[in-house]
This record gives C-alpha cells, sequence and structure tokens, in this order.
C-alpha cells in the first residue's frame, strides 16, 4: 500500500516539475513519511532521482524548441560547486531542524506557485551581456545551494528568481531540466561523500517519475496550467503543513 502511495507520488512530482517546474521537493516527505527513509537519506534519495527526470525534461523542452542556451549555461555553471557545498551542509544539520526547513521550502513553493503568471512575451529581460550573464550565474549558486541543501531538484529555486528577476518563464522552466542534471550529479557526490543514497528506492522512483515529466511537459506547451499551478500550490500548503506539525 505505501508503495503504491509513494508510486503516485513521483507520478505527481514528475508531473509538476514538467509542467510548472516546481513539485520536486514534495518527494522529500513522500521519501521519508511512506518509504520510511530518515530525513537526510530521503533528501539525498530524492535529489539523485533528479538527475533521470532532468534528462528527460531536456530532451523534451529541446525538442519543442523552449531551451534558451544562454540563460541555461550560466546558470548551470554557477551551480555546481554550491550543490556540492549544500549536500555537505546538509549532513552537519540535526533531523529535526533540516525536516523543519524543507517544510519552510515546501510552503514557499506553494505560495509562489500560488502568484499570477506574467502574461506576454514582451518586456522580459534579455540574456545576452556579462552583466544578465553574471545574474543567471548567481541565481545557479543560490539554486545550487539550495538544491543541495534540501534535496530539491534546482527549480525550486531557480524558477522563481528567473521570473522574479524578468527572464522568460517557459525558458526559465526549461533552464530548471538541465538544472536538475548538475545538482543531481554534484550533490549527489556531496550525499556519497557526507550521506549516503538509497539508490534502489531511487531507481524505481524515478521510473514513475519519469511518466509524470512526460505529461506534464506536454501540458506545459499545450494547454492552460493555471489550473495545474493551483493544484501544485495546494498539494505544496497541504504537504509543507502536515510537516512542520509532524516535527515540530
Amino acid at each position: 500500500m505505501m508503495a503504491a502511495l509513494l508510486a503516485a507520488v513521483a507520478v505527481a512530482v514528475g508531473f509538476f516539475i514538467g509542467s510548472v517546474g516546481v513539485g520536486g521537493v514534495l518527494l522529500i516527505p513522500g521519501l521519508s513519511l511512506l518509504g520510511g527513509l530518515e530525513i537526510h537519506r530521503a533528501s539525498a534519495t530524492a535529489l539523485f532521482t533528479f538527475f533521470f527526470t532532468g534528462l528527460l525534461g531536456t530532451w523534451l523542452f529541446y525538442r519543442r524548441g523552449s531551451m534558451d542556451w544562454r540563460m541555461t549555461a550560466p546558470v548551470c555553471a554557477g551551480s555546481v560547486v554550491f550543490s556540492y557545498v549544500g549536500a555537505m551542509l546538509n549532513s552537519w544539520i540535526a533531523p529535526r531542524p533540516l525536516a523543519l526547513f524543507i517544510a519552510a521550502i515546501i510552503l514557499f513553493a506553494g505560495l509562489y506557485v500560488l502568484l499570477p503568471a506574467r502574461r506576454g512575451d514582451s518586456g522580459f529581460r534579455g540574456t545576452r551581456g556579462p552583466a544578465a550573464q553574471a545574474l543567471l550565474a548567481c541565481v545557479g549558486a543560490a539554486a545550487g545551494l539550495g538544491s543541495g541543501l534540501s534535496g530539491a531538484g534546482g527549480a525550486l529555486f531557480s524558477v522563481p528568481m528567473m521570473i522574479a528577476l524578468g527572464f522568460v518563464p517557459l525558458a526559465a522552466i526549461g533552464t530548471s531540466q538541465v538544472l536538475q542534471i548538475v545538482v543531481a550529479l554534484s550533490g549527489t557526490l556531496g550525499n556519497l561523500q557526507f550521506g549516503s543514497v538509497d539508490f534502489r528506492t531511487a531507481a524505481w522512483v524515478a521510473a514513475f517519475s519519469l511518466a509524470g515529466v512526460a505529461l506534464g511537459a506536454r501540458a506545459a506547451h499545450a494547454v492552460s496550467v493555471a489550473v495545474l499551478r493551483r493544484m501544485a500550490a495546494g498539494l505544496c500548503i497541504v504537504v509543507g503543513l502536515f510537516m512542520m506539525a509532524r516535527w515540530m
């Protein structure tokens, strides 16, 4: 029963990763509450699965012409070292503070998704020039650190920051797909050195997440995602509040 529920969570997580770019962090409480993993191991295992969802998401967005590599390159470059540092910091935090930190991040994700989406393609910030490239590298550094520290896939941090800074939303979601690959690799190296990853659980959970990513990426390009955003927000808020109540 618990395995079936965790599989359903993995599909939902993949769907929201592919459609609105936020949702990967929900896998951590799923692995902890339904998979029986200690919170550090759950966050490390979740982070590893994002390597596979990132690969599929990148291919799907690239195939549809939604990748802006001038945006993606500096974000990913900025994240490499900091996702490893975040994984190291993760190992130093006690389980209860870490769980409460992750719960707060989930609540933030829900509140962010509730914000109205910016419409139209005019007035968005460009990606050319050293200033824009340096800004994107800083976004990558912050996203990498948060991802390694919490076990989230990077999109949770990068997408809100890039949209708030005025970059094109769909391109930001596409960038987050590639970012998942980078932070998953770098963060997992840190987790293998300072913690542990449940590769057996990660393997079958990732398979269900991939199915969700395929559905979510199609929805992001084919239909309005307003309802999907509200669903993702509601789920994040409920899970975040539940985690806080459980660990407090």
